[in-house]
């Protein structure tokens, strides 16, 4: 059974930092992290493929870094420097369907998803 199981997500304060992990039942050459905030649509994150190639939204660059090990089948998201905007619903996801489009703005073929995790920045 396909499974990304999320954890991780807290309340943190502005400039504070979070840690999500997602644990992955198979190794996937793409994977990612989306989030959705109330009232707005879900967009990337962060994406990493096996080759290390990475990507991220224009609002995390510099803030935040995705890994993964493989050995372990386990996706980070390292966040820091954190804001209010960042608050929303964060998910794990794999794109098993176009691997050749292991980016953030590929949202429609990240058909894997986790349950996911909140993720509360107070100010």
């Amino acid at each position: 059974q396909v499974q990304l199981v999320e954890s991780g997500g807290g309340s943190t304060q502005t400039g504070g930092s979070l840690r999500l992990s997602c644990s992955a039942s198979s190794r996937y050459f793409c994977m990612g992290w989306f989030r959705q905030a109330p009232g707005k649509e879900r967009e990337g994150v962060a994406t990493n493929a096996y080759t290390n190639f990475t990507t991220y939204g224009d609002s995390v660059k510099g803030r935040f870094a995705i890994s993964r090990d493989n050995a372990e089948k386990t996706l980070y998201l390292q966040m820091d420097s954190l804001k209010p905007e960042d608050t929303g619903v964060y998910y794990c996801a794999a794109n098993i369907a176009r691997v050749d489009r292991c980016g953030v703005y590929y949202r429609q073929y990240f058909t894997l998803w986790g349950q996911g995790t909140q993720v509360t920045v107070s100010s």
